[in-house]
């Protein structure tokens, strides 16, 4: 198998839509933007839901992130797990491209089919500056998951001994 078929296989899709996402996932802004601009839906999925913008986000590419918000990538479209770019980029460690995604229009609160925040994606990967950045956005520490679950529970069950520390003098 080629490398491209190892990262991704879309059903039923022809090289070149390969290739598009690739250079998403690569962070080929100047590709992405010619692309989009001579008609490729901005909004386009892959076989596991993913869009451009959500790979872009989660490899941490903020200026092909910034082309596809030019272009009006929807920063809400979910893939098929239900994962936003901005918990993407929450779970990666990327702040840049969080902050991005929020100027771009991304909801702060915008949650997994499970009810998980991009805020509980960050405390529980020990991601301080992220928690810090949502929260100043409006991320409510408080929210719960479909089981219950708040963003301090979820850093002290993943053991991140940071954003633990950060949520429990926030919450007092």
């Amino acid at each position: 198998m080629s490398d491209q078929s190892r990262q991704m296989t879309p059903e039923e899709a022809a090289e070149f839509t390969e290739q598009v996402f690739n250079k998403a996932r690569d962070g080929d802004a100047v590709m992405l933007d010619r692309l989009i601009s001579a008609g490729l839906p901005v909004n386009l999925k892959n076989g596991k839901g993913d869009t451009l913008l959500m790979l872009a986000s989660y490899y941490g590419h903020v200026d092909a992130v910034l082309v596809l918000l030019k272009h009006k990538a929807d920063p809400e479209q979910r893939n098929g797990n239900g994962q936003s770019p901005i918990a993407g980029a929450a779970f990666k460690g990327d702040l840049a491209v969080v902050k991005a995604l929020v100027e771009g229009g991304a909801q702060i609160e915008g949650a997994s089919f499970d009810g998980r925040t991009a805020l509980m994606m960050a405390a529980m990967f020990n991601r301080v500056e992220i928690v810090d950045y949502l929260i100043s956005q409006g991320a409510d520490p408080r929210a719960k998951d479909a089981n219950g679950v708040t963003a301090l529970d979820a850093a002290r069950t993943m053991g991140a001994v940071d954003t633990t520390k950060q949520l429990e003098k926030l919450l007092g």
